[in-house]
């Protein structure tokens, strides 16, 4: 995914925020979500987190150590410059989650909104899940969205993996056999700010270290 970072740093100092088609001013339902899997002190880790404002409500919520990760550094920085410098409990980190070496190796939540459906390389997909086995306490959740199978095909001018729950579970399973148990799934429609429907799904995984 490295090759994207120029991609992507043009996309968030191009467009406004609500520009984007995967904005959302609140996203409840994924804050609910983290919030099901976590306790206020357990770290929380969003990959991909883009300019995403599910921070806010975590926060909103209690809940963190909060872990803000994306490739693009522009995201990061306009993220950093919204929340502030010194938010307590937030920390920003600019990495492709391909490459990157986890600080910690208890995450209680690994979250990740249309982060791995871009990853159409089965060599940056084994690297991505050996990253989240590496980041995940033994029992954590890894929270999982991705374009469904009648989901788009491409997303920002890239092309993009598209998933059915058990497609993505059997995903994982081939590249850490036996390490993330499937506890729910959810499929959703996505109205972008432009008004065009996108579907995805959700699925929620327990890891075994």
């Amino acid at each position: 995914m490295g090759s994207d970072e120029t991609h992507w740093n043009e996309v968030y100092e191009g467009r406004d925020e609500a520009e984007v088609s995967w904005f959302e001013s609140a996203p409840e339902r994924l804050a609910a979500l983290v919030a099901a899997h976590a306790a206020p002190g357990d770290p929380i880790i969003d990959v991909g987190a883009g300019r995403s404002r599910l921070v806010d409500l975590l926060i909103a919520r209690g809940l963190g150590p909060v872990t803000l990760l994306d490739l693009s550094k522009a995201a990061v920085e306009q993220t950093r410059a919204r929340l502030g410098e010194d938010v307590p409990g937030v920390r920003f980190v600019t990495a492709d989650v391909t490459g990157w070496s986890p600080d910690r190796g208890d995450y209680a939540v690994w979250h990740d909104r249309a982060a791995f459906h871009f990853l159409v390389e089965a060599a940056d997909r084994a690297a991505y899940v050996d990253t989240m086995q590496k980041a995940l306490r033994d029992g954590g959740t890894a929270i999982l969205s991705t374009f469904a199978d009648d989901g788009p095909e491409r997303c920002s001018g890239l092309p993009v993996q598209r998933y059915a729950p058990e497609d993505l579970a059997a995903e994982l399973d081939a590249l850490a056999p036996r390490r993330f148990r499937l506890l729910a799934t959810e499929r959703l429609t996505h109205v972008t700010p432009a008004g065009a429907e996108q579907r995805f799904q959700t699925s929620v995984f327990r890891h075994t270290a």
